[in-house]
């Protein structure tokens, strides 16, 4: 999806991908993130999101949680990250990683609580009464008032499988009453997702039906006393996205793929930011006049099209890939015609390292042409040797 961009803005990243592999310091099944591009990145988000008075958090699970790319963020600036579940929060947490938000697409369990509450979150998104009846508890243990972020759902908002959860706005004047009893919180925000998304026909970031139930829970909120200072409208955040929010009333954002460079939106068009990842594998062997390279990272909506295959960039070759089936463990990928086994593969794709089993490869120093591997990672934050 992304290789055609990556030759044109981030050859270094390609060309050290294949020496690093060739020379055994990456192994397949290999996610690798050039540090330099990603944190560049990154400050563009940051700075444009002051602009509009815009607090940005960062989404880490795309690129495995990772600790290392997470302090870097809090490093330029960032004020902390939003963690999409209780296990992320809990990577955080063993790295003393700053949370913003926590609880946004999954609660966080009633077991890990009183341990989130005591470490402090700036906001802990919510999506039923039981969820806040136990925080409101753990909040009087710690002798703290915390901050409420209510995820609401309209009649005709998006929501993709397997995140099914809300208020429904025509309920929330019901139980208003119901959480304003509760002592030990505040509603101060409200959320969805996805608020904003690129739109293929118009070639550009629109807002979804999400964004005006924002507005209309804002709304319903103020009818009963309560004024909220942070309107959260997440989804393919970057540059781009915030300048089309333009005159729009979003309090905070939530980049991820954003810092790599690696929304939709940087498939078709130039952005801001440079795609700044690539996936490595290795030629296995050859059947039946087609090669296959190692998996293990792949992604059901990775859409991936095409990889680059040899032993350096200047001799590699382009050759379509055959994603394996979805309901078919991912032990590789398949090429179109024969290849040299042990050759480097290499691809750019949409990505979920959290939901692989890859490694994640930081790589530092290609702006200056003095590429070192920094660190390799399993896909939820660990770092490994071998």
């Amino acid at each position: 999806m992304f290789i055609n961009k990556m030759l044109e803005t981030n050859k270094p990243l390609l060309e050290t991908s294949f020496t690093f592999h060739q020379k055994g310091l990456i192994l397949p099944d290999s996610y690798v993130i050039d540090m330099d591009s990603l944190i560049e990145n990154a400050k563009k988000i940051l700075n444009e999101a002051k602009k509009h008075n815009m607090e940005a958090y960062f989404m880490l699970k795309q690129i495995g949680r990772n600790p290392e790319i997470a302090k870097e963020l809090v490093k330029i600036g960032y004020k902390g990250a939003v963690v999409v579940d209780f296990k992320e929060a809990q990577v955080m947490m063993k790295h003393h990683i700053p949370i913003s938000n926590v609880g946004h697409l999954v609660q966080t369990p009633k077991a890990l609580l009183q341990k989130i509450v005591d470490y402090g979150c700036e906001y802990y998104t919510v999506f039923s009464l039981e969820r806040i009846k136990d925080l409101n508890e753990c909040a009087k243990k710690s002798h703290k008032k915390i901050q409420l972020m209510l995820k609401v759902v309209g009649q005709n908002d998006m929501i993709y499988s397997g995140q099914t959860a809300g208020f429904r706005l025509e309920t929330l004047e019901e139980i208003i009453p119901q959480i304003t009893t509760l002592k030990n919180v505040d509603i101060k925000g409200v959320t969805s997702f996805p608020c904003f998304l690129y739109n293929e026909s118009e070639k550009k970031i629109c807002a979804t039906p999400n964004y005006q139930t924002l507005l209309n829970a804002r709304n319903i909120l103020k009818k009963h006393g309560i004024e909220i200072n942070n309107i959260n409208a997440p989804s393919t955040s970057s540059v781009a996205t915030i300048q089309a929010m333009e005159g729009l009333e979003v309090n905070s954002i939530e980049p991820g793929h954003g810092l790599t460079g690696t929304t939709p939106l940087h498939a078709y068009q130039n952005c801001a930011e440079v795609p700044s990842v690539v996936y490595v594998s290795e030629v296995s062997h050859n059947f039946d006049g087609k090669a296959y390279c190692y998996g293990g990272g792949h992604y059901r909506r990775g859409h991936v099209k095409k990889a680059l295959v040899g032993r350096c960039l200047s001799d590699a070759k382009e050759v379509k890939v055959e994603a394996p089936s979805d309901e078919s463990i991912d032990y590789y990928f398949g090429l179109e015609e024969p290849c040299h086994v042990n050759d480097t593969v290499i691809m750019a794709f949409r990505f979920q390292m959290f939901v692989t089993r890859s490694n994640v490869c930081l790589i530092d120093g290609l702006r200056s042409n003095k590429p070192v591997l920094r660190g390799t990672y399993t896909s939820l934050g660990d770092e490994v040797s071998w």
